[in-house]
């Protein structure tokens, strides 16, 4: 006889599905000339792309049983160094975002370190170089915007009158194609998996487990990086205090998404839904005209939510 599923089983299967199709039903009845004009699902795919490139990091983190709160303040950061390198020192565009995807790169680099060889909760440990990333930014800026970016740096998250599409969906799509071939289909992703399912096991059956944990906050590092050259590019300004709170729009596209909070599952295609429904949330609100407070409100709402029916899901199948 089929075992009837249950509703935590039912969420993570189909539930952001059906959150999506919820809100842009909701959205289109409510404001059906507004919601769907080429301005707004442009702006849709504007946010959503930086949203999801954030959550793309997050996404393994999660799978590897890891968290990392340093992501929003690395963003902010590498839009700093990015405007700098090019503005004050006057390099050359290219090799300045190669520097700062490096730059990226090695404060997930630190936060491994502090996460396996220091044995520092990941929480804790991320929180603290949240802050530490934030004081750089403050201090290398002066507490002041970055502004003079070239025209032609709008390549990456502008709005170049020759490409259809903003050009940060582009750059979603293509690092989406890449990270998920990676999850899915390639040793590597599988160690992922692995090490969030169960490290003691992970570790006994041969799997490097530390290597592991640094490849995802390096991963997580570098996407951070990405979306802050991106940020940079849109407003044409870096800034210490660029964005805030992104670190949790992450974790938020992650959670709705349907990734088990608890490590070893998870789903990129989900989280590209998860940033979707996110996006879809607050640009919604903006058009309802419901305050910052109240969209607050909501998406905290839905995380805890979320994170409650994963939680109750693996009670049961223990």
């Amino acid at each position: 006889m089929k075992q009837r599923r249950s509703f935590a089983e039912l969420y993570k299967a189909y539930g952001i599905y059906v959150l999506l199709v919820v809100l842009i039903a909701v959205l289109s009845i409510l404001r059906p000339g507004s919601f769907f004009s080429v301005s707004n699902l442009v702006n849709v795919l504007r946010q959503c792309s930086v949203y999801a490139i954030l959550a793309f990091g997050m996404t393994y983190i999660f799978i590897g049983d890891g968290l990392d709160l340093s992501v929003g303040n690395t963003l902010n950061l590498c839009s700093c160094v990015v405007a700098m390198l090019i503005v004050n020192q006057g390099m050359n565009m290219w090799l300045a975002v190669i520097l700062t995807l490096l730059v990226g790169v090695i404060v997930g680099f630190c936060n491994a370190f502090i996460v396996t060889k220091l044995k520092v909760n990941p929480f804790l440990g991320t929180l603290g170089t949240m802050y530490i990333i934030k004081g750089v930014a403050l201090w290398i800026t002066n507490e002041n915007p970055i502004t003079g970016l070239p025209e032609q740096f709008q390549i990456f998250g502008g709005s170049p009158d020759w490409l259809p599409v903003p050009p940060q969906f582009i750059i979603a799509v293509v690092l989406f194609v890449v990270l998920y071939v990676v999850l899915r289909h390639t040793r590597l992703g599988r160690h992922v998996y692995a090490v969030g399912s169960n490290e003691q096991a992970a570790r006994l059956s041969g799997i490097k487990v530390t290597r592991i944990k640094f490849f995802i906050f390096m991963l997580s590092g570098f996407c951070a990086a990405l979306a802050g050259i991106i940020m940079a590019s849109r407003l044409q300004l870096g800034s210490p205090v660029l964005t805030s709170s992104y670190e949790m729009d992450a974790i938020a596209a992650v959670c709705i998404g349907g990734t088990s909070s608890g490590g070893g599952d998870g789903s990129l295609g989900k989280t590209v839904c998860g940033a979707l429904a996110l996006t879809v949330i607050r640009v919604g609100l903006n058009i309802l005209r419901i305050s910052t407070s109240i969209q607050q409100i909501v998406i905290g709402a839905v995380i805890v939510a979320a994170v409650a029916i994963d939680m109750y899901g693996r009670s049961r199948k223990q």
